[in-house]
């Protein structure tokens, strides 16, 4: 649900936002979420279940990163009549693909998964027309990773997607027995000496987690010393492209790089399957 505002800064005056507030002084976020949701269109939760953390800065107000939680909510039977506070004068219903930058405001479009945090700051690296005529248009890698019991037998899976939005490469790798998010790092990984080996120049990874991607970007400190490896390997293997991003994607957008994991798993599976049992 998206709610239009009737009041505030010139930034977000108008725009379509989701549901949502600071914190109070001792409040608990989900407390302020109900309180919000009541406040704000009148309505009631019955469940709130966190969806995730993702940080924002804030270019209307001095550069200020806020962290952002993120929940998914079922509504009380109750609640039925939408009832909008003076601070909004409309509202609808969307789905995160139908959702346009136009009209949404910047910490909502991060939020979905529109746009992410390099395009909202002054750090972009805008190409110039030599850059255009002597490099690859900037291509989209997905990536996942999976552990089937965490930690359990695990896969890699990466799907390259072209300017023209056509396939370019996908593929997997079985990993063995380890967790999810060495899994994801080693997701990266395929993708990064897949690219290398095409002669991509330019990526935009895109992967759902959240851990992965912050620490990527430097937000998050790798902390875990079985990540240590894998990471310094990704930092080396990036210094031969021109430029390397991350954003976060929820996992409904990421269905192409999933279906590589599991289908991996399933081969590998079912390949140790016909060794321990060889038909008779």
């Amino acid at each position: 649900m998206l709610l239009r505002r009737a009041n505030g800064r010139p930034s977000i005056l108008g725009q379509f936002e989701l549901p949502g507030g600071k914190l109070g002084y001792s409040e608990q976020p989900e407390d302020a979420l109900r309180r919000y949701l009541y406040d704000d269109a009148g309505l009631h939760i019955k469940n709130a279940h966190l969806f995730d953390a993702v940080t924002y800065i804030d270019r209307d107000h001095n550069n200020l990163q806020y962290l952002v939680l993120i929940y998914n909510v079922s509504l009380a039977v109750t609640s039925r009549d939408i009832r909008l506070s003076k601070n909004y004068d409309k509202y609808q219903w969307s789905t995160s693909a139908k959702t346009k930058r136009s009209g949404v405001t910047d910490l909502t479009q991060l939020l979905l998964g529109i746009i992410q945090q390099e395009e909202l700051t002054d750090d972009i690296r805008y190409l110039t027309d030599d850059d255009k005529n002597t490099t690859p248009d900037i291509v989209t890698i997905f990536t996942d990773g999976g552990s089937r019991g965490n930690p359990g037998p695990s896969a890699a899976g990466y799907v390259i997607i072209g300017a023209d939005q056509n396939v370019v490469d996908q593929g997997g790798e079985y990993l063995g027995i380890t967790n999810n998010n060495v899994a994801e790092y080693e997701a990266v990984r395929l993708g990064l000496e897949k690219a290398l080996a095409r002669g991509i120049r330019q990526i935009n990874f895109k992967l759902d987690s959240m851990l992965v991607v912050n620490q990527m970007k430097g937000l998050y400190r790798v902390k875990n010393r079985e990540l240590w490896p894998i990471h310094e390997r990704i930092r080396i293997l990036m210094k031969n492209f021109e430029k390397v991003t991350f954003s976060h994607v929820q996992r409904e957008f990421n269905q192409l790089a999933d279906g590589m994991v599991n289908k991996t798993l399933d081969q590998h599976l079912e390949t140790t399957s016909r060794l321990v049992n060889p038909v008779t």
